[in-house]
């Protein structure tokens, strides 16, 4: 019996370029992936789930028999016009739902993609406090391992363009040559590094709750 990985998030900058890892890479048989619309994109492996993401329940036929849930999934405050609860409806309740689930089906691992500078008593800033609550939420489900990565800016190419992070890529190169020691936690990342780095973590049969910031995506990612 091969091995099933699901995947929420799919269409995003990480979520893309893990699916195409995962399709490519032999260790899952079956990859699933939860989605709004359908993707364009075919491949022997791929089982594709058109759902409603606030339906708990929709989330269990993917889920069910995965060795591994990832979770990639987000929005920005532009797409939901600034409402903190349609916010919350996306980087919140779907990564607590799917973990839910996850727990209640027995997966082994849920990777979570998260920010660097999570922390749910951050009360000055609500995209880090939120990610923080979700890091803890989805850390207390019973799933034996939890691996969250914080990524800094994401390096690559966006479906969406957003001015000010195009802005921030280009000068990236520059101001992260002056990074050291946990400075370096906010370096800009490529995407695909991410994505790398995530099936490498995967992979690791170790149990426990783990968190990646840069220097640790890199090395899981060869880099």
């Amino acid at each position: 019996m091969g091995r099933k990985a699901t995947v929420l998030g799919s269409s995003g900058l990480i979520g893309n370029a893990l699916l195409n890892y995962l399709l490519a890479d032999d260790y899952y048989s079956e990859v699933h992936v939860l989605v709004r619309r359908s993707l364009e994109n075919f491949h022997p492996k791929l089982r594709q789930h058109i759902i409603d993401f606030q339906n708990q329940e929709a989330y269990r036929e993917a889920i069910s028999g995965s060795e591994t849930v990832f979770c990639a999934i987000g929005t920005t405050m532009k797409k939901v016009e600034g409402n903190h609860d349609d916010y919350r409806k996306v980087d919140h309740d779907i990564p607590v739902m799917a973990a839910s689930v996850a727990a209640e089906e027995g997966v082994f691992n849920f990777i979570l993609v998260s920010s660097v500078g999570a922390n749910a008593s951050n009360n000055n800033n609500f995209y880090l406090k939120l990610k923080g609550i979700v890091e803890e939420s989805v850390s207390r489900k019973n799933i034996p391992q939890v691996q969250i990565f914080r990524p800094s800016l994401l390096l690559g190419d966006r479906k969406e363009k957003r001015l000010g992070e195009r802005m921030a890529q280009v000068l990236a190169p520059v101001y992260s040559i002056f990074m050291l020691g946990t400075a370096r936690d906010f370096k800009p990342v490529e995407a695909t590094v991410v994505a790398k780095a995530m099936l490498a973590a995967s992979k690791q049969q170790t149990r426990g709750i783990f968190i990646h910031t840069y220097n640790s995506i890199l090395k899981l990612a060869g880099k």
